[in-house]
């Protein structure tokens, strides 16, 4: 094995380091001149699943493209340290601010950090990260989620879920920076308590494998109440062989969401069916090593027929994750994990009438 390969993770039975290399060199081939990653090539860029992008490349040996595409993610942020919903070759397509998207970049800068261990970069990059942070608390609703849009009234679940890991990534990154953030961890600690305690609040989107184990994948939810939320729906979404359903209402099996719950079992030491899934998943893997988004089973066809950008890197963070018990991780693989974060959030001003506890 080259030298270069040495560096990059693999599962031993799943996929090897040449394999993930493949992959990268996938997603890098559908990057724009820009540096943004679509989700396919001609498709939209928005920004969360671009830095999760840019994740995968940075694991996966490409760091040029890993670092083209961050360098591309301030150009696109607003005034008020927001940035859109939807980008098309370069031009705003849907204009709406994502509190979701927009937090992101933290959890992307701090997994630089965790790999490369490049201070100049981090301070680069922490002007967008605490602009795009700081706009996404002023969405804070009463309850302790996160408003979706400025111009929508009510909070979702799966994403409030990601922002809660990445207000982690974000005082972890003020920690290193010595710029303290107490206003993240207040709203960090009112968020981690509704997405444990009041679940029932954020809109109803249930029928998405999503917002069934996003509040263990983003790290709010663990212990006893994790592995009870898994099992809760377990047998709704995991279809055997194949993958978990997307939605539970279609026969449809999708990469990415599996890889996502690969990540939240592996963050509770669950790695027996975080492996059994990795595997499973594979029969969507392409010949180049890119990956397809979904499989209709019983049609028996891929759907859509298109290979996506964010299906890789799902995959690629997939195995840094596991390779730290079954092959070979980087320095970024407990990112999911939640071991390199701030610690959790201790819940204060809570606007409910519930006995506070300790954090989790």
């Amino acid at each position: 094995m080259s030298e270069s390969l040495a560096q990059l993770p693999y599962v031993d039975g799943v996929l090897t380091a040449e394999q993930v290399a493949q992959t990268a060199a996938s997603i890098a081939s559908m990057q724009e001149p820009t540096g943004a990653i679509p989700w396919t090539t001609g498709e939209h860029v928005d920004i969360w699943n671009h830095v999760e992008a840019a994740m995968a490349l940075l694991v996966g040996g490409q760091v040029e493209a890993a670092e083209r595409a961050y360098e591309w993610v301030p150009t696109l942020q607003r005034e008020d340290g927001s940035w859109p919903m939807k980008i098309v070759g370069g031009e705003v397509d849907d204009p709406r601010g994502e509190v979701n998207m927009s937090a992101y970049l933290a959890v992307g800068v701090w997994h630089h950090w965790l790999v490369r261990r490049d201070l100049g970069f981090v301070q680069r990059f922490w002007p967008s990260v605490r602009a795009g942070l700081d706009w996404v608390v002023s969405q804070q609703l009463p309850f302790g989620g996160i408003n979706w849009t400025p111009t929508e009234s009510f909070a979702l679940l799966a994403g409030s879920s990601s922002i809660y890991h990445s207000l982690r990534a974000g005082v972890a990154l003020a920690d290193l920076l010595d710029d303290p953030q107490p206003e993240w961890e207040l709203a960090g600690g009112r968020l981690g308590h509704a997405l444990r305690e009041h679940r029932d609040l954020f809109e109803d989107k249930a029928t998405y494998s999503m917002d069934w184990y996003y509040p263990v994948l983003g790290g709010a939810v663990r212990g006893p109440d994790a592995f009870d939320l898994v099992a809760s729906r377990w047998d709704e979404f995991v279809v055997p062989d194949l993958g978990i359903r997307c939605v539970d209402t279609n026969p449809w099996v999708t990469g990415a969401e599996t890889c996502e719950l690969v990540m939240a079992l592996d963050g509770l030491g669950d790695h027996r069916r975080a492996m059994t899934l990795l595997r499973d998943m594979q029969h969507l893997r392409g010949d180049d090593g890119a990956y397809w988004t979904g499989w209709v089973y019983g049609d028996d066809v891929y759907w859509p027929h298109e290979h996506t950008t964010y299906t890789a890197a799902a995959v690629i963070l997939a195995v840094d994750a596991l390779g730290e018990t079954h092959g070979h991780s980087t320095a970024g693989s407990g990112i999911y994990r939640g071991t390199s974060l701030a610690p959790h959030f201790t819940e204060l001003m809570l606007e409910c009438d519930c006995v506070v506890g300790d954090p989790v």
